[in-house]
């Protein structure tokens, strides 16, 4: 029997799966990659390789259409900052198309591979779902979420993936994402992970992240396999500067940020606060109502933006009004009623003769 597979007390084979959670650019393309390499399968075919993550994303296309599809759908983007964006979200769990399409895909690649991973930044806003999913099939969950200096995170991101959002918007983005994530897998077995430290001694990790997930076999990675993680696991990949630079984020939405990294970090050491994380997210969802009460005018003009202006008419521009048609008197209708009926008497009469 391979190292990633095991039986349960039955003597069937059990069902391990990994969902790898966090922001774009926090590192989760190399643990995925580590994991694939201890026997994980990564589902095919994955989005290819490009200049923003040459050595590979480890993401299945499936996957990432299916996610972008539902939260097209759902009007969220994928650094979404809003809180209200997880209501929306989170109405896939109870879509009985979405349900069943996602769990008849997820149930063929557990064919002949007992444990299956999968990674996309996305993948946040559908934990309930994909749960679901996993429980209808015998499956057992679990969460690995990565964690990166949020400002290591911007900084990449705007390299990468360019300004159509903006420095603050991504910073609440990666707030409201990794506060409403944290509390979304409280239920679930599950284990954080630093980037710094998982390039720094990757096999320490991997054993941590074996013994909080219970599965087996992730502190003994075969040589061969160990080679092929030290290839590509190079502490070289960690190449954004420390700190805010130039990085242009509001003074008091940069101190929440830093206070939520810093509530984030315990938990990569198997502790936490969960009190004060909550006061985190509740005084988060306080910042952006008033954020959004504030900007109403500018929702607003945005909305409109485009369209054209309504006309308006003067007095003089309106067009005169056509006069009444004139109604003949009542006498005349008369006679031209009893006029008819004499005409229509007579045609009857020529009709008989």
């Amino acid at each position: 029997m391979p190292p990633s597979a095991s039986c349960d007390g039955f003597g069937s084979m059990s069902r391990d799966l990994v969902l790898v959670i966090g922001v774009g650019r926090s590192g989760t393309s190399a643990f995925t990659g580590i994991l694939r390499e201890t026997g994980f399968h990564v589902p095919q075919p994955e989005v290819e390789a490009d200049d923003t993550n040459p050595r590979g994303f480890n993401e299945p296309r499936w996957v990432v259409d299916f996610h972008t599809r539902e939260l097209k759908r759902r009007r969220v983007t994928t650094i979404d900052s809003r809180p209200a964006a997880f209501t929306a979200t989170e109405k896939s769990a109870t879509d009985d198309a979405v349900i069943a399409e996602l769990r008849s895909w997820l149930d063929v690649q557990f064919v002949g591979a007992p444990r299956v991973v999968i990674k996309d930044p996305r993948i946040s806003w559908f934990l309930p779902l994909w749960r679901r999913c996993a429980a209808d099939l015998t499956a057992t969950p679990s969460c690995a979420t990565m964690l990166r200096p949020p400002t290591e995170v911007l900084g990449s991101a705007r390299q990468w993936y360019g300004s159509w959002q903006n420095d603050a918007s991504r910073a609440a983005g990666w707030v409201n994402i990794m506060l409403r994530t944290e509390h979304q897998t409280r239920d679930s077995a599950r284990v954080f992970v630093r980037y710094d430290a998982l390039l720094g001694d990757w096999r320490a990790q991997l054993a941590r992240v074996g013994n909080r997930l219970g599965i087996a076999g992730l502190d003994e990675v075969e040589p061969a396999a160990a080679q092929r993680i030290a290839e590509f696991v190079d502490p070289q990949l960690r190449r954004q500067t420390p700190g805010w630079g130039d990085l242009a984020v509001p003074a008091h939405l940069r101190d929440l940020v830093d206070r939520v990294w810093d509530a984030m970090v315990p938990l990569a050491g198997d502790r936490g606060d969960p009190a004060g994380i909550d006061a985190l997210r509740a005084e988060y969802e306080a910042l952006y109502a008033d954020a959004e009460a504030i900007a109403q005018s500018t929702v607003r003009a945005a909305k409109t933006k485009g369209r054209p202006a309504p006309a308006t008419k003067s007095a003089a521009d309106k067009p005169a009004s056509t006069p009444p048609t004139p109604v003949p008197p009542r006498p005349l209708l008369g006679r031209v009623a009893r006029r008819a009926r004499r005409d229509l008497g007579r045609i009857r009469g020529r009709l008989r003769s």
